[in-house]
C-alpha cells in the first residue's frame, strides 16, 4: 500500500470536525466507539414502455428466481421470457411473473429473440461460458452468475466475446456493489487498518439445505426434465433426479464450496484492496458428514498467497468452508492489518483498531534482577515508544447502511442496467470476473493434486 496511506493519513481524517459524516470517526475519547450511517442514494428516473429494458432469465431455479426478483425492482425493467430445462419451473415463471411471458426449455430460443436486451445466466455452473458467450454473440447484454467460469481456460473466450460485441457483461456476484463494500474500499484506501497482514473468511453452515440438499420435486422424471441437455458436455449418465437438483454436489457439473463460496470472497477482497488476486494456493479437506452420493467436499480450508503489489503488501489469505458446522453456523470476513482490522459485509463494516504494546511487561521481565529491571523500564520510558496519542486513536467505528437501504442485490442490478442504457462500465466486468473464479478454482485444483498450485493473476493463467 502507498506509505501515504498509513495511520498518519487516517488520524489526520479523523481530527477533522467533518469526520462524523466521512471517512473516519472524530476520535474524542479513549478508547472511542461510534456508529455511522452509509448514505445511499439513487436517481429516480421514468421510463416508457419503449425505454424499458426487456429482460429474459435462462436457469429459473433457485438463484435464477432471487436474482430475477432483485432485478425487476429497478426502475424500467421488464421481464419476458424465462428458460429453464424442468417444466415445473416454467410453470413457476409464470406463477411469478405472469401467464404472458415467453417460457422454453431451449436457450437459444432465448437469444434469438430481437426483443431481449439482457439475459440473467443462472444455469449450472457448466454452462456459464456456452450461453454467456453465445448470447454476447446474439446481441444481448449478460448477467451471468458467479462463479463465471467451470475451469481455467473458459474465462478467455468470454472476454473476447464482451469485447467484441461491445455489450455489457456483468458477473453476478452480488455482494460486490453493496454499501459494505464501497466503505470497506475507501477506509482500506485511507489507511484505516494500515498495511494488510491477513484475510480470514469463513462460512459455517448446519443445515441440509445449506449443504445443498435442495428438495426433488414428486413429478421429476425424463419428461419434465431434460436430462440430456443438463449435461451438456458432461460425462454421459443415466436420469438421476438428485444430479439435476442438487448439482452443486457434483464436480462435473458445478465448482464445489470454492466456486460457489470462496469466490464472493474474492471479489470483495480483491475489489476493497485493488489486487488482481492471489498467486498461491494449497488446499485440504474432505467430505466429512454430506454421504449422499457428492464428489465434492463438506470441508475446505485453503490457504492463499498474495504477492507484493502497488495497492497492498504480501499477506496471507485463510478461507474456510464448513458444511456440518455443530457450533450452529455463522460467517465471517475480516481484513486484518498491521494498525487495525475491518469487518466487512454487504450492510455494514466494522473498524478496529487497538494500542500496539511496545514495552515489555512482567512476563518477559521476570528472569532480571530487581535492580536490572527498574534500568530496563528506564530506558524504554526514555524512549517514548507509547505516547498518549497511541491510546487515543482506538477503539471500534461501525459504519451501517441506512434502514431503507435497497440491499447488495439490488445494487449490481442497479450498476448493470445503469451500464446498458449509458455505454458505462460495470463494477465486475468478465475480466474481475475471471480473476475472482481463478483464484477460487484452485482450491480445487490443489486439493484434487494434493500439492500446492501456482498462478499469474494478472494475466489469469496455471503457472
Amino acid at each position: 500500500m502507498n506509505k501515504n496511506n498509513s495511520r498518519r493519513s487516517f488520524l489526520k481524517k479523523a481530527s477533522l470536525t467533518t469526520a462524523a459524516v466521512g471517512t473516519a470517526p472524530y476520535l474524542l475519547a479513549s478508547p472511542y466507539k461510534e456508529r455511522l450511517v452509509i448514505p445511499r442514494t439513487y436517481r429516480h428516473q421514468e421510463f416508457t414502455a419503449n425505454d424499458n429494458i426487456n429482460l429474459a432469465l435462462i436457469g429459473s431455479g433457485i438463484q435464477g428466481i432471487y436474482d430475477t426478483q432483485s432485478a425487476l425492482k429497478v426502475e424500467g425493467i421488464t421481464l419476458v421470457a424465462a428458460c429453464d430445462l424442468y417444466t415445473g419451473r416454467l410453470e413457476r415463471a409464470k406463477e411469478l411473473w405472469g401467464k404472458d411471458i415467453f417460457v422454453t426449455r431451449d436457450y437459444r430460443e432465448i437469444l434469438d429473440r430481437k426483443d431481449i436486451d439482457a439475459v440473467i445466466i443462472a444455469t449450472p455452473d457448466h454452462w456459464h461460458q456456452t450461453i454467456a458467450v453465445a448470447a454476447l454473440k446474439a446481441g444481448k447484454n449478460v448477467y451471468c452468475e458467479k462463479p463465471m467460469i467451470q475451469n481455467f481456460e473458459e474465462g478467455q473466450e468470454i472476454i473476447r466475446a464482451q469485447k467484441e460485441s461491445g455489450k455489457i457483461c456483468q458477473i453476478g456476484s452480488q455482494g460486490m456493489s453493496s454499501l459494505g463494500n464501497e466503505k470497506a474500499k475507501q477506509l482500506y484506501e485511507d489507511g484505516a487498518i494500515g498495511d494488510i497482514v491477513m484475510l480470514d473468511m469463513y462460512n459455517d453452515r448446519y443445515s441440509a439445505e445449506g449443504a445443498w440438499q435442495y428438495p426433488i420435486p414428486p413429478d421429476a422424471n425424463p419428461k419434465s426434465v431434460d436430462f440430456d441437455t443438463f449435461l451438456g458436455n458432461a460425462p454421459k449418465v443415466p436420469f438421476e433426479a438428485k444430479r439435476f437438483f442438487r448439482w452443486r454436489n457434483y464436480k462435473d457439473y458445478g465448482t464445489g464450496v470454492a466456486g460457489d463460496l470462496f469466490v464472493h470472497a474474492f471479489s470483495t477482497l480483491n475489489y476493497v484492496i485493488s489486487s488482481h488476486g492471489p498467486n498461491r494456493a494449497l488446499a485440504t479437506g474432505g467430505l466429512r458428514y454430506w454421504k449422499d452420493g457428492r464428489d465434492v467436499p463438506d470441508v475446505s480450508i485453503t490457504l492463499y498467497d498474495y504477492p507484493k503489489t502497488e495497492t497492498h503488501a504480501p499477506f496471507n489469505a485463510a478461507f474456510r468452508i464448513n458444511f456440518i458446522a455443530g457450533s450452529g453456523g455463522g460467517s465471517g470476513f475480516k481484513l486484518i492489518g498491521t494498525e487495525g482490522e475491518m469487518e466487512i459485509g454487504q450492510n455494514a463494516v466494522t473498524v478496529k483498531r487497538s494500542k500496539l504494546d511496545m514495552v515489555p511487561d512482567g512476563y518477559s521481565m521476570v528472569s532480571f534482577t530487581e535492580n536490572m529491571q527498574e534500568q530496563i523500564k528506564k530506558e524504554y520510558a526514555r524512549k517514548n515508544l507509547e505516547p498518549r496519542k497511541s491510546s487515543l486513536t482506538t477503539g471500534t467505528t461501525t459504519w451501517e447502511a441506512p434502514n431503507d437501504y435497497k440491499g447488495a442485490h439490488y445494487d449490481h442490478f442497479y450498476n448493470f442496467f445503469t451500464a446498458i442504457r449509458t455505454n458505462g462500465k460495470v463494477i465486475e466486468d468478465p475480466t474481475f470476473g475471471l480473476r475472482a473464479a481463478g483464484a477460487a478454482l484452485l482450491a480445487n485444483e490443489s486439493y484434487t493434486k494434493r500439492q500446492p498450485v501456482d498462478w499469474n493473476p494478472t494475466e489469469m493463467k496455471l503457472m
